[in-house]
């Protein structure tokens, strides 16, 4: 039940400085990028088009001095999933502007456990992402500004455990065991 009458959406129109997400998950295949996670598994290359719509929303954001960042919370090794969504989702939306960290608690306790994934904007405003079991995404949940320093909590710790993604992209996602498969010639 969303407890605010502003939507997700209305979040990301209206946003004046700032916008944030943390990701907790391993595979959010069931939750849109269906054909192109399927033509990475295949071996395919990326398409021109692949997310064309987000990097230019992405675009329209960052031209304007706003920024668009996220810590993604993973282990290695990566899943398929990971492996689509870091080598192309991510590379191609930097091309918008989007800034990626990544929080690799392979070695390390999770400093963030049980956190939800969400979004946050301006350090004012949050939307909590539900998702099932399968990685189905099942709608968001816009909070109470009472929970807004709860989450602040929540950024800044993952900012913090967290590394550059092309910093921690040329240690670990060039390896053999986290390669991409068949280069596309696009996204190296």
């Amino acid at each position: 039940m969303t407890t605010s009458s502003k939507t997700l959406g209305d979040l990301f129109d209206s946003f004046e400085r700032e916008a944030f997400r943390l990701e907790t998950l391993d595979d959010y295949s069931k939750s849109g990028s269906v054909d192109a996670y399927h033509a990475f598994l295949a071996g395919q290359p990326q398409p021109d088009e692949y997310n064309a719509g987000w990097v230019e929303e992405l675009r329209s954001h960052t031209e304007n001095g706003k920024r668009v960042h996220r810590v993604h919370v993973l282990t290695r090794p990566l899943s398929d999933y990971l492996r689509f969504e870091l080598g192309w989702g991510y590379r191609k939306n930097m091309t918008g502007g989007e800034e990626f960290f990544i929080l690799d608690i392979t070695e390390k306790p999770n400093p963030l456990e049980n956190v939800p994934d969400f979004w946050f904007f301006d350090s004012a405003s949050v939307a909590v992402m539900n998702y099932d079991g399968n990685g189905k995404y099942l709608g968001s949940e816009v909070l109470p500004s009472e929970r807004t320093a709860e989450f602040m909590r929540h950024r800044d710790v993952a900012l913090s455990h967290a590394e550059p993604f092309p910093e921690w992209w040329a240690k670990y996602g060039t390896s053999t065991e986290h390669s991409l498969g068949p280069p596309c010639g696009r996204c190296e």
